[in-house]
């Protein structure tokens, strides 16, 4: 049975790849999911004015996990196996080190998030493609489900 890494941020694009997964479960592939998701470093005002680094840990893990209840309730719903990774740092980095963590055989991740995620997306997947030690499958959304400006 493959373990899969499912990297989310929350954006609806994100979810095409979980979408995605569950196409191909549903064609016969075997799988559990990792469904993770990297927060960024604390920056210099709120070290400061938080004064506990615990207490900004406890709030990017919580604000992690509720970017990944939408993935997971989804694979859940459909009966899969799900494990939840949520860490803080370097999103490309970070997912390679869930990757071995976890001991995934392969990454199915949206190709663009969307807003300003899309940028920041968009770039981790194309980091992702050269970095991660296992196979990396990019979802991309639809022409027709793309929104025109």
């Amino acid at each position: 049975m493959l373990n899969i890494l499912i990297p989310v941020d929350g954006s609806e694009p994100s979810l095409l790849a979980v979408h995605h997964a569950l196409h191909l479960v549903g064609a016969g592939l075997k799988a559990r999911f990792v469904v993770a998701n990297v927060q960024e470093t604390a920056n210099l005002y709120e070290l400061v004015v938080a004064h506990d680094p615990g207490v900004l840990q406890k709030v990017s893990e919580e604000a992690g996990h509720d970017l990944i209840r939408p993935a997971v309730k989804l694979l859940q719903a459909a009966g899969q196996q799900v494990v939840q990774d949520v860490s803080t740092g370097d999103p490309a980095h970070m997912l390679v080190e869930v990757i071995e963590r976890q001991g995934c055989d392969a990454v199915i991740m949206s190709a663009r998030g969307a807003g300003l995620r899309a940028v920041v997306m968009g770039s981790v997947s194309q980091e992702m493609v050269q970095a991660s030690p296992v196979p990396v499958t990019l979802v991309k959304a639809h022409p027709e489900s793309t929104p025109r400006d």
